[in-house]
Parts: C-alpha cells; sequence; structure tokens
C-alpha cells in the first residue's frame, strides 16, 4: 500500500509540474502577442461586464469548433466596440481574427468557426472607440484542426468555390435580425497532408468578409487559417428600411465574390 501511495504521489506531483509549466509557457506565449499586436497599451482583463465567449463545453470537431462573441451593452455611436480581436495563442497563426463594427449592428453577437491546433487560452479583446482595450478569455481542451483533412471532396469544393448564401428569417424592419454569411470554400491552411499526392496542400483562405446594407458598412472581418472550411460568420443587425444586403469576400490569391439578398 505505501509503494502504491508514492506512485500516486509521484504522478500527481508530475501532473502538476507539468500543469505549472504550461501555465507558465502559455503565460509567456500571450506576453509576446501581446506585445505584438498591442505593444504597451493596457488591456483590462476578466471584462465580462461587457462582452463573453460562448464555446461548447466539450468540442466534437477541432477543426470546427463553434465560438459565439457577445456583448452586454447596445453599440451606440457615443459608445461603441470598433473592434474585436480574437486571439488563440497557441494556434500556428494566432492572431486569428479582427472584426471591425459599426454601431449599425445593435448588440454584438458573432458567431464562427474556428480550428484548435492544441489545447490553448482563447482570446477576445475589444476595442471600444475610445481605444480602450477589454479582455476575456477561455481555456478550450481541443487538438489536432488546423492539419485535420478537409471534409468534403476537392473536386466537389472547386466546383462550388465561392458560391456565398445569405441566411435569414424573414425580417421585420427596425427589429434586430439574426443573419448568417457563408462561402464555399475549402480555407486550406497550408497544414493539410494530401495523402494521394504525397504533398502538403497549398494554403488558400479567406483574408476578408464585409457585410454591406443599403452600402453603408455593417462589419469587416479580416481572418486567416484559424477560421474553419467554408467560413461562415453570424451576426445580428437591425435593418432601419427595406434593403439590400451584400456579402463581399476576398482570399488570399486575390479572388473576389460578391452575393447580395433584398430584405423587403
Amino acid at each position: 500500500m505505501t509503494r502504491l501511495l508514492r506512485i500516486y504521489f509521484l504522478f500527481f506531483s508530475l501532473i502538476s509540474q507539468i500543469s505549472i509549466a504550461t501555465e507558465i509557457d502559455n503565460s509567456s506565449i500571450w506576453q509576446q502577442l501581446k506585445q505584438a499586436h498591442f505593444g504597451q497599451r493596457t488591456i483590462r482583463e476578466d471584462a465580462d461586464d461587457l462582452l463573453f465567449i460562448e464555446v461548447p463545453s466539450k468540442v466534437e470537431d477541432a477543426a470546427m469548433m463553434p465560438i459565439t462573441i457577445k456583448s452586454l451593452a447596445a453599440q451606440t455611436p457615443k459608445q461603441h466596440i470598433k473592434t474585436l480581436h480574437l486571439i488563440v495563442d497557441n494556434n500556428p497563426q494566432a492572431y486569428s481574427a479582427a472584426f471591425h463594427l459599426s454601431p449599425k449592428l445593435g448588440a454584438i453577437n458573432i458567431s464562427t468557426r474556428i480550428r484548435m491546433d492544441s489545447f490553448s487560452n482563447v482570446r477576445v479583446i475589444a476595442e471600444m472607440n475610445d481605444n480602450s482595450l477589454h479582455m476575456v478569455q477561455r481555456f478550450i481542451v481541443a487538438s489536432g484542426g488546423c492539419s485535420a483533412p478537409a471534409s468534403k471532396d476537392p473536386t466537389v469544393s472547386l466546383a462550388r468555390l465561392g458560391k456565398i448564401q445569405l441566411r435569414m428569417r424573414k425580417p421585420v424592419i427596425g427589429e434586430p435580425t439574426i443573419a448568417q454569411v457563408i462561402i464555399s470554400h475549402p480555407n486550406a491552411s497550408g497544414m493539410q497532408f494530401n495523402t494521394q499526392s504525397r504533398h502538403f496542400i497549398p494554403a488558400h483562405y479567406v483574408t476578408n468578409i464585409e457585410l454591406q446594407f443599403n452600402d453603408e458598412l455593417l462589419f469587416s472581418a479580416d481572418m486567416g487559417i484559424t477560421i474553419s472550411e467554408d467560413p461562415s460568420i453570424r451576426f445580428s443587425f437591425v435593418p432601419e428600411t427595406p434593403g439590400i444586403l451584400k456579402a463581399i469576400i476576398t482570399d488570399n490569391k486575390q479572388a473576389v465574390y460578391v452575393h447580395e439578398k433584398r430584405l423587403d
């Protein structure tokens, strides 16, 4: 029994040391990322009074993890979030997306799907119109998403490349409306291996998604390989009048895809 207790003690001591080392390493990574993207600017942490992140309690697919970012206050011209910075500390491209937002969105409710390369903190930093920075974060247990094979046959993906859908229920003018933009695109990370050709698949991914309503910007999202195959963004906005919802999407090969939907 004494020997068994010693084994248990050594095991849990080792786990504890690994955990501490991981925390130190993650902290070091974040400090480097913070310096690279925000310099000496102060970031208020644990800003749960301003926004929060929703993720599954258990990640089923590390290549397509849903994430929702919500604000707890409406966007107004006087006070609003102008940019949401999405950072996944341990991903190959840690700075994963920047959502440049218009006050016309109303309350922020943005969802997308991301890849998780390894266990990591996922951070969202809200940059206000007064330039202050506020952060929330979640630790996610998932791995292998950035190199996971595509879910669709390459021939099928190529045939549908650039097809855009704008989905929503029939909107009520003047009321908040949930909409979703989806583009058929491989969003290849450059880390996926083609078992037939025995070569890595070249990176081919969406770099920007812009949504306009009646030619006025709702949001523009800069992104990269962290965003999952067939990039999708669900968002909320308030159509004050009938008009045209327009998506303009660009990828890293400078291809531009455009789609419009009329709202009456």
